[in-house]
């Protein structure tokens, strides 16, 4: 089977689905590569360095989705709803696409693809599971986006991170408060922690204080009913306003002492909730740092703009949008060994085999038809009952 990598359009994406290194890889296990003139550029790996490791170079897009019986992309239709369109016309029947799709917030898109006759895998299916670990995009680019929200923090504060003893006298340590204790989280802690802060945690989730623990920040525990929460996977599971009403309450005071908020807590697959208050960042000091990393998502903060920087009161509110984009190269790296080993666990047998788990859950689109549930109830779809389906 021949995979073919294509140049991404969403505005201002950088990375690409396979880097030169996992060319090699594909190929010991049976697959060719096409690649699109230029789509390995923005993350630092120019066309010949693919040619030296054995994968073709053409120089017409429409080429590689005429050959390719897999398109590997970082940003399909629906996760680049506006750019992506201009791809549909050159998709056919039989042919695979592996990528993110971004389901719940499009599910139209969806029903764009399914009259292509293509079958589409979306990764942000993919089952928190212990052997689809390597496959896991979503975490892969979550630590790169923790990491780089820590980074921005830094940047922005108009303070150092580190304590420091000089001869002018003690540099006091910035205090870091890191809501969302999920893979982007862990990573903004830890990352913090590097950088010399100070740093504190919360998350609804009573699993999560144990992993805050182990990467060295303090684990901030509020008087909350949480049974149930843990939807799995490092998600929580929605709750009612008045829970979130309470919450935002008991948080007021924890926010205004520390310097930097970067906050990160998502419902899978629903509007990220508000936790962070206009009245809440009032009660901050001037010069404050505040990192939205659900800003794609609605947003943490209620003063968030998604992708821009906003200042209210002295306060700097950064409306993270698609960070592993902007540390394209390490990304590029991490997400390229993700397809490789789903390409290889789902088409290195006889071919898919749509009952297996991993297989059947990322499944989005396949002979014409929405395949996912959820996916289907967003879009006011009947259940599948066909066998193998649904």
């Amino acid at each position: 089977m021949l995979v073919g990598v294509v140049r991404e359009t969403f505005p201002g994406e950088r990375r690409v689905a396979l880097t030169p290194a996992a060319v090699p890889e594909l190929r010991r296990s049976g697959f060719g590569v096409v690649v699109e003139a230029g789509a390995g550029l923005g993350a630092g790996f120019p066309d010949d360095l693919y040619a030296e490791k054995g994968a073709e170079v053409v120089s017409d897009r429409r080429e590689v989705f005429a050959r390719a019986d897999i398109i590997a992309q970082v940003r399909g239709y629906g996760a680049n709803p506006e750019a992506g369109r201009a791809d549909l016309p050159y998709l056919r029947p039989g042919q695979y696409l592996v990528g993110f799709f971004d389901p719940f917030a499009n599910p139209e898109a969806a029903l764009e693809l399914a009259p292509t006759g293509v079958t589409v895998f979306a990764l942000e299916l993919l089952p928190r599971i212990t052997r689809a670990q390597p496959m896991d995009a979503l975490s892969s680019q979550a630590t790169v986006a923790g990491y780089k929200a820590a980074i921005l923090a830094a940047e922005a504060l108009p303070k150092m991170f580190p304590m420091l003893i000089t001869a002018a006298g003690t540099i006091t340590p910035a205090r870091v408060f890191v809501i969302g204790v999920g893979v982007a989280g862990l990573q903004a802690i830890a990352t913090a922690r590097r950088l010399g802060a100070v740093v504190s945690a919360y998350d609804v989730r009573p699993a999560a204080k144990e992993e805050a623990q182990s990467v060295g920040a303090r684990f901030i525990e509020l008087p909350l009913e949480t049974a149930g929460v843990e939807a799995g996977g490092g998600y929580a599971r929605p709750m009612d306003e008045d829970f979130y009403r309470r919450q935002r309450e008991l948080l007021t005071a924890v926010v205004a002492e520390h310097d930097v908020v970067i906050t990160a807590a998502m419902v899978l697959g629903r509007r990220a909730p508000v936790l962070v208050t206009a009245q809440m960042v009032a009660g901050m000091r001037p010069g404050s740092v505040v990192v939205d990393l659900a800003a794609e998502r609605g947003g943490n903060c209620e003063l968030t703009r998604p992708g821009e920087t906003v200042e209210v009161n002295g306060v700097k509110i950064i409306g993270a949008s698609n960070l592993p984009a902007t540390v394209p190269y390490d990304a590029s790296q991490m997400y390229g060994r993700n397809i490789v080993s789903f390409v290889r666990y789902v088409f290195g047998r006889a071919g898919p085999d749509f009952g297996e788990e991993i297989t059947r859950e990322t499944l989005l689109v396949r002979e014409g038809e929405v395949i996912n549930r959820r996916v289907r109830e967003l879009l006011g779809l009947p259940p599948l009952v066909r066998e193998g389906v649904g």
